[in-house]
């Protein structure tokens, strides 16, 4: 059975957008049907600040995946996409992160869902309220679109043209 789960997609490196693009078609090809996306947003760098912004996009695929496997596909992604891991915060040319995975929750080491800092991010929550506002926390209980207007983060997230 099919789960819904919502990503966040991330590039400050190279062309952004096609790297985004890239990104949609591998894990629909190999995690499991697109079946929404956010617009497009710019977003000064969060954590390390001295590297270009960033384009974020939310999205939502109906996975077969467990979670385990599900972050696995999506690192093998990402290194297939030119993605290279040294320092925390670093630019990169692409990040997928699990945001939610159905109303699971998963505390392990190298697994968390729902994913930890979400609450603290403007950047996360502006794309991922356009297309799952009303969906709720599983630990907080709060929506989406609760969160967001309840975020204290004040980095600007814009609509990329």
């Amino acid at each position: 059975m099919a789960v819904r789960t919502f990503l966040l997609l991330g590039s400050n490196m190279g062309d952004r957008r096609q790297l985004l693009q890239a990104a949609q078609t591998r894990i629909h090809l190999l995690a499991g049907p697109l079946v929404a996306q956010s617009a497009l947003y710019e977003t000064a760098a969060w954590g390390k600040t001295d590297q270009p912004s960033f384009l974020n996009q939310a999205i939502a695929i109906d996975t077969k995946l467990e979670p385990h496997l599900l972050l696995s596909t999506l690192l093998a992604i990402e290194q297939s996409l030119g993605r290279v891991r040294t320092t925390q915060w670093e630019p990169r040319t692409i990040d997928i992160d699990i945001l939610f995975y159905g109303d699971a929750v998963v505390q392990e080491p190298h697994l968390v869902i729902p994913h930890a800092s979400m609450a603290d991010r403007r950047f996360v929550l502006v794309p991922l309220n356009e297309i799952a506002g009303d969906f709720r926390h599983p630990v907080s209980g709060k929506s989406v679109r609760e969160m967001l207007e309840e975020c204290k983060d004040p980095l600007e997230v814009k609509r990329a043209g």
